[in-house]
């Protein structure tokens, strides 16, 4: 390494993007640092994936508490102590945030405290030092997006953060936003009987996500109570003097309404955590927040580099530790490709019933003229749902009706987000349907939906 750097690489960030590009480096015998002005693991280690995860398991605990009472198991409720539940969801998050220290140590990489700040292309300063490095990589994540009229105080307007962090219920509560985080939320909170109102401005509640899963997901989770308002506006809030907050809603029709609550969650997407991190030093603008990128994830700037939710991907952990994969080899002179291919991506909503998904929807191929075939197969036809109590649900194949070649998987029910990958490495891996059809499959899974979907895509499914 030339003397005058002090590393090969420099991250900026240690969530998902940055510390899985660190180690990467460093195991291509790159010398790595990583600065972190937090905590390591970043938002989804510590106020995102991993404690929601934690807080889903036992809401779906809590939710099937009647399964006992039907064994006629006696339940003494009034102990209740919601608290508990947050307990258990930080420490899943500190346990995973001192792993990736224990990573990042184990690896060869520095881990660095402080807030970087790029001072040129090779030099970033943290504290009163300056470093120099022959490549940096940005990897600087991002916040909760704010919606005027709701200004996010974490304690009656919460962000998904303050929904993490509370250690007591309240009675009601009206969700901004019908995405991932928004339905996740919804799921938990119901569980834990809460009253929920979710508000969407789009027509469908996850609007990204194929509509006849959204309908199975949505039928669901309206039996269990929550209350959805689609096509619908929030204008405003009121503080009230009983400590409620009143919330106006305006549907597409311009009708209005209000609704009452304890406290709002604004769950309406992400912004890139671009602004003072030095881009100006470096002559990069960004579009709309996000730092534009070309290929192996290389800003306009030789040498510097950009992955994760500050570059206009989706914004998710798994895409920006692959950006962060592909940058680190490229650096280290390995030949990746050079971006992730979008159809490939996998998408996840934890709820229950799971909904997971790769490539085309139904409207994203009728939108692009992309000609396409479906085969869909009810998760009831699979005999371990019915045997496990969760027959609700689909397995959905998209395939091009002359090579049969796989456009798209949907899987809406029990365990989506696991089964989802079947599909998606026979995608990868360029198999047909007929090549997940004649795979063996035990019985009895639910994998067998796949296998049956499969099977209808060629004609010939059995159990339907």
């Amino acid at each position: 390494m030339d003397m005058k750097y002090d590393y090969d690489l420099l991250v900026i960030g240690s969530g998902p993007g940055g510390y899985v590009a660190a180690i990467r480096a460093s195991q291509l015998g790159l010398k790595t640092a990583v600065i972190e002005k937090d905590k390591p693991g970043g938002v989804c280690l510590n106020v995102g994936c991993i404690p929601s995860k934690a807080l889903i398991n036992q809401a779906e605990i809590y939710r099937n508490r009647d399964l006992l009472v039907n064994m006629g198991i006696k339940l003494d409720e009034t102990g209740f102590d919601y608290s508990k539940v947050f307990k258990k969801s930080r420490k899943a998050a500190n346990t995973l945030a001192k792993g990736v220290e224990y990573l990042l140590k184990k690896n060869k990489v520095d881990l660095i405290m402080g807030e970087g700040f790029i001072e040129a292309s090779n030099r970033v300063k943290v504290g009163d030092k300056s470093l120099g490095a022959k490549n940096i990589i940005i990897a600087t994540g991002s916040s909760p997006r704010q919606i005027p009229g709701f200004p996010i105080d974490e304690k009656k307007v919460l962000s998904s953060t303050g929904a993490l962090m509370l250690e007591e219920l309240p009675k009601d509560i009206v969700i901004l936003g019908a995405g991932a985080i928004g339905m996740e939320f919804a799921y938990i909170l119901n569980s834990f009987g809460v009253e929920v109102h979710v508000v969407e401005m789009m027509d469908s509640i996850l609007p990204l996500e194929d509509k006849e899963a959204v309908r199975i997901l949505q039928r669901a989770l309206q039996r269990r109570g929550i209350k959805f308002h689609t096509s619908t506006r929030a204008l405003s809030m009121e503080e009230k003097d009983d400590d409620k907050i009143l919330v106006t809603l305006e549907d597409a029709k311009g009708n209005r309404t209000e609704k009452e609550a304890e406290k709002i969650l604004v769950a309406v997407g992400r912004k890139p955590n671009t602004d003072g991190i030095g881009l100006e030093n470096l002559g990069i603008e960004t579009n709309r927040g996000f730092v534009p990128v070309g290929d192996y994830y290389q800003t306009k700037v030789e040498g510097v580099f950009a992955i994760g939710d500050i570059v206009d991907s989706p914004l998710l952990a798994h895409v920006a530790s692959k950006e962060g994969e592909i940058a680190a080899e490229f650096i280290a002179g390995r030949a990746p490709e050079p971006r992730i291919d979008p159809n490939t991506i996998p998408s996840a909503v934890y709820c229950e019933p799971q909904i997971a998904s790769f490539g085309y929807t139904e409207e994203g191929a009728i939108k692009e003229g992309l000609a396409y075939e479906k085969a869909v197969f009810p998760y009831r036809g699979a005999g371990k749902s019915v045997a496990i109590e969760k027959p609700e649900g689909m397995v959905k194949i998209l395939y091009d009706p002359v090579t049969h070649e796989l456009l798209g998987g949907h899987i809406v029910g029990a365990e989506a987000t696991e089964l989802i990958h079947e599909l998606l490495l026979a995608k990868w891996g360029e198999l047909l349907p007929g090549d997940i059809a004649g795979m063996i499959h035990a019985h009895p899974t639910l994998t067998e939906a796949v296998m049956e979907a499969a099977r209808s895509a060629d004609g010939w499914a059995i159990h339907m």
